[in-house]
């Protein structure tokens, strides 16, 4: 939030009732949905108040009555792309244990992130605290409960295995942001910048240039996001796995 913004007021809109329809007949769920499929084609910096009035077919104005600006429009958006995440607050733990409920937890997120890459722009600082944000933040630590950490501890685990998934999605959406601008698939760029990179940076670095060459042929590519995320949730859980043991 900007230092203008009023935690208290988005605080209410985002508690407040979304279906009631004011005076032009819009409600806060019709101009949330709008900005989001907004976002979702152009990514975030789209979904203007002006942009949002013009896709519904409403003078800008008019959406000033029902959301204050863009800083509150961007909470209610991030809150309700939460809320696809999750069937109810038991849907994680039911999973099975608590690596299953901590992978689908992972899985789930890192599904969110790829159907929303906008989400990556706006999230990272202070939580939006909204209702599907708690019931997120209550669903996933219940896969954590009764297994013998801390509170502490099971904040800071799910902490991890979330930052784990946003590093990873950041990666993947820069990857295909590189891919739309360049117009070259990653196998395409890998095979045409490999030769040059084996001709200047072998003899120098032979470390990076083994290791670099090893992971490019399975990938095919320089780098492979879904690898990583799988990767680095297994080391996680193994990680878990000793905590709980010690």
């Amino acid at each position: 939030m900007s230092a203008k913004s009023d935690p208290g007021r988005s605080l209410a809109l985002l508690w407040g009732s979304h279906q009631r329809p004011g005076r032009s007949g819009l409600t806060v769920r019709a101009i949330v949905t709008a900005a989001i499929e907004l976002a979702d084609a152009e990514g975030v910096d789209a979904a203007t108040m002006r942009r949002v009035a013009e896709r519904l077919g409403a003078g800008t104005m008019s959406l000033y009555t029902h959301v204050p600006g863009k800083t509150e429009l961007t909470d209610l958006m991030i809150d309700t792309v939460i809320g696809e995440l999750y069937t109810g607050v038991d849907d994680p733990a039911s999973r099975g244990g608590w690596r299953d409920g901590l992978r689908y937890i992972a899985e789930r997120n890192w599904d969110l992130a790829l159907r929303h890459p906008w989400l990556l722009d706006v999230t990272g600082g202070r939580p939006t605290l909204g209702p599907h944000a708690f019931l997120k933040y209550e669903a996933e630590l219940r896969v954590l409960e009764g297994i013998g950490l801390s509170d502490l501890q099971q904040d800071s685990v799910l902490t991890l295995v979330l930052t784990h998934v946003e590093g990873v999605a950041r990666t993947h959406a820069g990857l295909a942001k590189a891919q739309r601008e360049s117009g070259m698939t990653e196998n395409e760029w890998w095979r045409a910048t490999a030769p040059v990179l084996e001709r200047v940076a072998h003899g120098d670095y032979p470390v990076a240039s083994r290791v670099g060459q090893a992971s490019s042929e399975v990938y095919q590519a320089s780098s492979d996001p879904a690898h990583a995320f799988a990767f680095g949730l297994d080391v996680i859980l193994d990680g878990v796995q000793r905590l709980i043991d010690k």
